[in-house]
């Protein structure tokens, strides 16, 4: 299954404070219930303005959809290709 990285623009992202970073996850795992089992979030990585998702899903749609009725911003939903890390190098 594909796997999606989303940029989502939240202005003070990085002030969020852990009660409210967890009130969003919170709010995420609950659509993510109603929308069933064939969309995952895997992490994300909260920086100043922005918060980086990635998410498993069958396509890009169902991420927009997740979007949509959790309120959150998807201002960029691109699809992964690969990953690569160090180890990558070695061959």
């Amino acid at each position: 299954m594909p796997k999606y990285l989303i940029e989502r623009d939240i202005p003070g992202a990085g002030k969020l404070s852990p009660q409210e970073l967890q009130a969003i996850s919170q709010k995420s795992c609950g659509v993510l219930g109603k929308l069933g089992p064939q969309i995952q979030w895997v992490h994300s990585y909260v920086t100043d303005e922005k918060v980086y998702c990635v998410y498993i899903a069958p396509n890009a749609e169902m991420v927009l959809e997740h979007a949509r009725h959790g309120g959150f911003p998807a201002n960029r939903v691109s699809e992964i290709r690969s990953v690569i890390d160090p180890t990558t190098a070695e061959g």
